[in-house]
């Protein structure tokens, strides 16, 4: 499979979230063998301090918004272009939960929010589905107030010998089949293996985060090196 074309890849992405909703965070779990929930808490962690409110950009069905608020207690606004995840996460929000996680359906490449009015921001699996991911940085550094943060976890290629082979297996010749038997979309596997293989290095992303402004650029592998996070700052 080809991974889209910019032009493509909205659409394509949005019909695939929209199809696999209600399987999307079990899968998760199951694909990673429940070590997601560690790698959300430590993503969070580097925030702690912050007073907020904090914007979760391509929210999905709310994992790390939860998170967020668990850790910080801020005010939370997850936005998300695909409303059915949205709609699905905000269903299964505690009562305390709905008054202070906003879901708001936008675009992370024209995020319809004031400039400076967020503490900080995070991502989690997003940034390799934005069509233009300079411009998505951009509008997350637009919407940081000075001195704000961004804690970014994404998927990686790990470097490890040995390791990496066994990864780059499991990436294209089991997950697909595993994600697409409970999903019912092999596709939508398919794609995420090949948009992991084929993303940026973690210098490229540190770079482009420069380019846009941030500083105290940095970056931490986990898991050895199947996802890394990413930690950026606002000048004050």
């Amino acid at each position: 499979m080809q991974v889209p074309s910019k032009r493509e890849k909205k659409d394509f992405v949005q019909q695939k979230f929209s199809a696999v909703t209600d399987r999307y965070d079990f899968l998760n779990s199951l694909l990673s063998l429940g070590v997601d929930k560690l790698w959300r808490y430590n993503t969070v962690k580097a925030l702690r301090g912050l007073n907020g409110p904090i914007l979760d950009v391509c929210a999905g069905t709310l994992p790390l918004s939860k998170e967020v608020f668990k850790q910080t207690k801020s005010e939370v606004v997850a936005l998300d272009f695909c409303f059915d995840m949205l709609e699905f996460g905000a269903k299964r929000l505690g009562q305390i939960e709905k008054t202070h996680i906003h879901p708001i359906c936008g675009d992370g490449e024209r995020l319809p929010l004031t400039s400076d009015s967020f503490d900080g921001f995070t991502v989690a699996f997003g940034i390799r589905n934005l069509a233009d991911l300079p411009k998505g940085f951009s509008e997350m550094y637009r919407v940081l107030r000075p001195g704000g943060k961004g804690a970014i976890l994404e998927f990686s290629r790990p470097s490890m010998p040995i390791f990496k082979d066994l990864y780059r297996l499991y990436l294209h010749k089991i997950l697909p089949v595993i994600g697409g038997m409970i999903s019912g979309d092999k596709e939508a596997y398919v794609y995420l293996a090949e948009s992991i293989q084929g993303f940026y290095s973690q210098g490229q992303i540190c770079d482009m985060l420069k380019e846009c402004g941030f500083e105290q650029v940095s970056f931490r592998p986990m898991t050895f090196g199947i996802v890394t996070l990413y930690l950026c700052q606002k000048p004050r």
